[in-house]
């Protein structure tokens, strides 16, 4: 059954979900997105990922600076669509246009809700550690990632896997599964489930200075801030080579043996002592400079065994 959807959606994540629901055939009436931005050294407007995939597409789009009030909820109503379809949009829907869509309106999260409800769901799975993320298709409701599940697909977080690689998974896996969601939908036959009260967890937006890296943590969580950040915003450490602090990004490592004051170097190849176990340097990047091994930037550096970093 074909229905008349609005997509509200901004970044890459989103893009798939649309592309797959207008490849099976649903009405997307209109596209609602963040307004363009600056971007480049021109700092000229550049519209979102969703908002340039939509028009390559046909579909009117819209980037209204607020919600709130009659006017945008009039708006929306006037599209007389079946259902929204919300993925990654980043403004809140107010109560008046959650209850606009005849059958909801259903948001795709990239975690296994009720864990890590929130703005930075893969990023927070990597730094803690987790095995395991996924996606759901979820009735919105007015709490925060709060509404009952009706679809699920799970996904395994492999020991090396970085929120990049995890983000374009899910990313597909959820454009599959909201297809799948809307034709449950369609037909009567998408159940609801409501979340469980245990386990709630909050993925809160990436501060700053989350990113500065601490040798006197264990390996591994030094090996798990480095792929959660990877490769945004990189998690980072700063070294001095003389000539003051210098911010270095390290967005590659690979766990490894040795020991010694943390921070100490343990090779020419970028193996760092940590406070239990070490890490080694796979790929590091200065500022204005392109990613390079650590080994590469150790030797131009003049760096080696028993320096600090």
């Amino acid at each position: 059954m074909s229905l008349r959807v609005i997509f509200m959606g901004t970044p890459d994540f989103a893009v798939p979900v649309l592309t797959e629901i207008v490849g099976q055939g649903h009405e997307v009436v209109a596209c609602y997105t963040r307004a363009p931005a600056q971007a480049g050294r021109g700092l000229a407007l550049k519209p979102s990922p969703v908002h340039a995939a939509a028009e390559r597409f046909g579909i009117p789009v819209f980037t209204p600076a607020s919600l709130k009030g009659p006017e945008p909820a009039q708006a929306i109503a006037a599209h007389e669509a079946d259902v929204a379809v919300v993925v990654a949009y980043g403004m809140i829907l107010p109560q008046a246009i959650l209850d606009l869509p005849e059958l909801g309106c259903l948001n795709l999260h990239a975690s296994l809700l009720p864990r890590w409800r929130g703005a930075a769901p893969i990023q927070r799975a990597i730094m803690a550690g987790d095995v395991e993320s996924g996606v759901c298709v979820m009735k919105m409701e007015a709490g925060l990632d709060t509404g009952p599940v009706g679809m699920v697909e799970r996904l395994a977080i492999g020991p090396d896997m970085n929120a990049g690689e995890l983000h374009d998974k899910l990313s597909l896996l959820g454009a599959d599964l909201m297809v799948r969601a809307l034709a449950a939908l369609g037909r009567g036959g998408l159940q609801f489930t409501p979340q469980a009260q245990e386990g709630v967890t909050y993925a809160a937006k990436i501060a700053n200075a989350e990113a500065r890296l601490s040798w006197a943590r264990p390996a591994r969580q030094v090996h798990d801030l480095v792929r959660g950040l990877s490769p945004f915003p990189g998690a980072f450490a700063e070294i001095d080579r003389g000539k003051g602090p210098e911010r270095l990004k390290i967005l590659r490592t690979a766990l490894a043996g040795g020991a010694a004051e943390p921070g100490t170097l343990l090779d020419e190849d970028g193996t760092v002592a940590c406070a239990e176990g070490a890490v080694k340097l796979l790929q590091v990047q200065r500022a204005g400079k392109a990613p390079m091994s650590g080994a590469e930037f150790l030797r131009g550096a003049r760096l080696g065994a028993g320096d600090r970093l």
